[in-house]
């Protein structure tokens, strides 16, 4: 079978560039010494490998795929007639593994990336996009506990919406027969099935993660996106580096989160990943969903140069109030007013979970103010004003880039077009529109595998770029050679004579003008 394939096929080349050996070692834990054997790891990653670099979410059609072509037979080193693994098999090992496997498989083509010069390290691009859940929309229920506690608790564990009997479900909607009149004029009271352009379901507006859940995927979260109907997602999280927009780090996380709830996380492999190749990370580039105290607080504390935007509601000012520093209260500064002092009354949390320093000033202070009710609202007496427990690190931020704009500019374009269109690539091209398994730990081997094979696919492409340029290269010297004569002279000139030659100096120093004169000169080529 090895002559019936081309020696320049891709899986080919991949099958020579691509030393899995080490997987062996890596995955040793999860097979025992007795029973029937099981599939060869490397087998079954070459599998994956096929099924993500080909865009086929599905186990049965991947299989069939790989036994239908000679390559990928060559690629996995199966024969002809020899049988390839079942289905179940590759999802019964995909959930087998842990996700240490997946991210050490990661982390080994990317470490042959930076072997190449792929990777530069300074500058690193974070964004995330949504994957369709392995769930739907018709597996909600409300997670309001009926009078049964028990069977809500059996509900729990099940996992299953087949699962789910139609006692309990019956149990759920007597339970929720208040909801009827409470959303009544809401969008999603009227029974009819309403449908957008594109023939999705138009789902109710107070469907939330507060209100409801699937039992299906407890990991997967309502979300959703303008002008797009709600589903089940999970969130995938990349960090992408500039100089050849190669993939550093990757991970999944919940959709009902915010992204700077998981920056942390995918900072942290990020910062192992370069490490463990001894490169240095120096600017993050995010937009303002990554912004939030802790995610600054943590650049911080890694000496991280970040460019990440206040979030929509950061106040740089509080109109008619200053700020003073040494004293940690606020002085009111309005024409005709009381000038009252905010003095700091201590620190709450906020009914999202946020820390805020509350500063509150007195009533007799403000009970003459011409422009109380203005300032403090009807009924209150007194002023009241809330920051968050961050607030510096959000007027450091506001100030570098309000002083740096032109860079910042820049950084955005830059971010735009180098994080973008790689999570693009991986949606359309690499599998990751879709998980078909479920549970949080397979949905982030998903985003590993996809990660991963844009990586090999940007490796092979960047060697083979190399070895063309190289070529051309050497081409370009013979040319030029040739065209000024200098082939005869080198024959005729002792070798001393030939590198210590002015012409060769020059020739070396300008190689910029190698690629100019090889277009003009193609069809010397021919």
């Amino acid at each position: 079978m090895d002559s019936l394939v081309p020696k320049d096929n891709y899986y080919r080349i991949l099958l020579a560039e691509l030393d899995l050996h080490y997987l062996y070692g890596a995955t040793q834990k999860y097979y025992g010494s007795e029973g029937q054997e099981s599939i060869d790891p490397v087998v079954f990653f070459k599998i994956l490998l096929v099924g993500y670099l080909n865009n086929i979410n599905s186990d049965r059609a991947l299989l069939r795929f790989c036994a239908d072509s000679l390559s990928i037979r060559l690629f996995l080193g199966y024969d002809l007639d020899e049988d390839l693994p079942w289905h179940s098999t590759i999802s019964r090992t995909r959930q087998l593994y842990g996700e240490e496997v997946f991210l050490s498989f990661f982390q080994e083509v990317l470490r042959k990336c930076v072997a190449k010069g792929m990777v530069r390290g300074k500058r690193q691009c974070v964004d995330s996009a949504f994957i369709k859940a392995n769930a739907s929309m018709d597996s909600l229920l409300g997670k309001e506990v009926v009078d049964d506690v028990r069977s809500y608790t059996a509900e729990l564990n099940h996992h299953s919406e087949y699962q789910v009997s139609v006692q309990k479900h019956k149990e759920v909607e007597q339970q929720h027969a208040w909801k009827s009149e409470a959303y009544k004029g809401m969008p999603g009271h009227v029974k009819t099935i309403q449908k957008d352009e594109d023939g999705e379901e138009i789902r109710p507006k107070f469907l939330s993660n507060h209100t409801h859940y699937t039992p299906t995927d407890p990991d997967a979260k309502i979300s959703t996106k303008p002008g797009k109907p709600r589903q089940l997602n999970y969130a995938g999280q990349l960090a992408v580096d500039d100089a050849h927009h190669v993939i550093t780090g990757a991970c999944a996380s919940t959709a009902g989160s915010k992204d700077s709830a998981i920056f942390s996380e995918i900072m942290n492999q990020t910062l192992a990943n370069l490490g463990a190749n001894a490169i240095q990370l120096e600017e993050v580039i995010a937009d303002a969903g990554y912004s939030s105290g802790e995610s600054l607080q943590y650049c911080e504390g890694h000496d991280i140069d970040a460019w990440i935007p206040n979030f929509g509601q950061y106040k740089p000012e509080r109109r008619g109030f200053v700020y003073n520093v040494e004293e940690d209260r606020y002085e009111c500064i309005q024409s005709g007013g009381n000038k009252a002092i905010l003095p700091f009354k201590g620190i709450r949390t906020d009914s999202k979970g946020y820390q805020k320093k509350t500063y509150r000033s007195s009533e007799k202070d403000c009970k003459d103010c011409p422009f109380r009710e203005e300032c403090c609202g009807k009924v209150s007496k007194f002023k009241k004003l809330d920051e968050s427990i961050h607030k510096p690190l959000y007027d450091k931020m506001h100030n570098k880039l309000t002083s740096n704009k032109s860079y910042h500019r820049r950084l955005v374009k830059r971010r735009s077009s180098t994080v973008e269109p790689v999570l693009g690539t991986l949606i359309n091209h690499h599998n990751m529109k879709r998980i078909n398994s479920r549970g949080m730990a397979q949905a982030n081997k998903h985003v590993l595998m996809a990660a991963l094979c844009y990586n090999l696919k940007k490796y092979l492409k960047f060697i083979r770029k190399c070895i063309r340029s190289l070529h051309d290269y050497m081409v370009c010297c013979l040319l030029l050679f040739r065209h000024f004569g200098i082939i005869e002279w080198f024959h005729e000139s002792p070798p001393a004579q030939c590198f210590d030659s002015p012409i060769i100096h020059f020739f070396t120093k300008t190689r910029n003008v190698f690629p100019c004169f090889l277009t003009k000169n193609r069809n010397v080529l021919r």
